[in-house]
């Protein structure tokens, strides 16, 4: 990651010493085993218990239930740039950490923390959210999934898709309809945990990119789940929802642009010594002004991150300057690794060349999380239009 692109109060030493960590840790327990892991389509649990044990899982969780206690949101920010940094799969673990943990932490009970978070935080249970269904997305009013009150718990059923650490969880968060005529108000959420009676999951996906991510779909029918297990308050999972957006769409948002710095400083290197015409092809004025179009809006992306992190620290961090982040940043990564894999030529084409790994994991930044363009409709309405 370009120093140059960096404020220099942003990260302090102890960031540095958890990024020294992240950099040991992946090198140690990751690397070595990524390309198995993509030939599967799923991250060995070996991995998260490890990464449990190094004090990766659940830093904002408090101590008590097993995490490190710090709501500092830059340790989770540098543990994604060194996911990206060494090629590790990152949407699992983001899921697990920045999303399913924090809901987790701050909308339970002191017996549901206790029974749920040190499993979190020690990778011996793995976390997942269910939100989207075949028939829709981002549109929580068009949700078809029913939890329907029955005695001491509820009877969920519906189906969800897509779902990423889907075959590995053991904690699927899931949001259902409990008052059908409320639309989005409507709606509350759930933990289901592994052995639940009436959870299927699906065969893995085949999917273009992030190929170790695990991801499947998942069915309930006539699932029993109890009381205990309600997340809050009944019919309030959409202002839940709401109010950690803005975390999840900067977790995302943190991803695409460690990728973009990445992938920027592989297309920049390889134009200095690739030789075509009899110079470098970065000498070429078409391809020295696209990548200096690039490092200015990476570089600027840089800025307005690290100024939503900390705005995040704060609670400060507006749904509107979130979805600003998230879909700058993704439509950012992708053009960056499209001119890329343009620059690498035919290597750039070929599977196995990291620049085309990064392409084609670039694409699904756009969509998941709140597409580019849900994220331009919030922007448009907090204008007044």
């Amino acid at each position: 990651m370009p120093d140059e692109h960096l404020e220099p109060e942003h990260f302090q030493p102890e960031h540095a010493g958890f990024r020294k960590l992240c950099q040991d840790f992946l090198a140690r327990e990751a690397v070595p085993y990524h390309d198995e892991w993509e030939r599967a389509g799923i991250v060995s649990r070996g991995f998260w218990r490890a990464a449990g044990a190094a004090g990766l899982l659940g830093v904002g969780v408090p101590a008590e239930y097993g995490g490190a206690g710090q709501p500092d949101y830059r340790y989770p920010q540098v543990l994604a740039e060194e996911l990206i940094a060494a090629g590790v799969t990152a949407p699992g673990i983001v899921a697990h950490n920045d999303i399913v943990a924090s809901y987790l932490a701050t909308r339970t009970t002191a017996e549901q923390r206790a029974r749920w978070l040190p499993g979190l935080c020690a990778g011996e249970l793995i976390a997942a959210i269910a939100l989207t269904e075949p028939a829709g997305g981002s549109d929580l009013s068009a949700m078809h999934t029913t939890a329907v009150r029955d005695g001491d718990g509820y009877l969920l059923n519906g189906q969800k898709t897509f779902i990423t650490n889907g075959e590995n969880a053991d904690l699927i968060l899931v949001a259902a309809r409990t008052a059908g005529q409320r639309g989005a108000q409507g709606v509350s959420l759930f933990v289901v945990e592994r052995d639940t009676t009436g959870l299927r999951r699906g065969e893995p996906m085949a999917k273009l990119g992030w190929h170790a991510s695990d991801t499947c779909e998942l069915t309930f029918t006539d699932c029993r789940v109890p009381a205990a297990n309600l997340i809050g308050k009944e019919h309030a999972g959409s202002a839940y929802l709401m109010s950690g957006m803005p975390r999840e769409r900067l977790s995302i948002a943190t991803v695409a642009l460690a990728a973009a710095e990445k992938v920027l400083a592989a297309a920049v290197a390889h134009a200095q010594q690739r030789h075509a015409f009899g110079q470098p092809i970065g000498s070429l004025q078409h391809n020295r002004f696209t990548l200096a179009t690039l490092d200015t809006e990476v570089a600027i992306a840089r800025v307005f991150i690290d100024r939503c992190v900390r705005q995040l620290n704060s609670g400060r961090l507006s749904v509107t300057d979130a979805a600003r982040a998230k879909w700058w940043t993704t439509e950012l990564q992708v053009r960056v690794a499209d001119r890329a894999v343009q620059l690498f030529g035919g290597s750039g084409y070929l599977r196995d060349n990291p620049i085309a790994k990064e392409w084609a994991n670039s694409r699904v930044q756009t969509i998941y999380g709140g597409s580019t363009e849900v994220m331009k409709e919030l922007i448009g309405r907090s204008l007044g239009l």
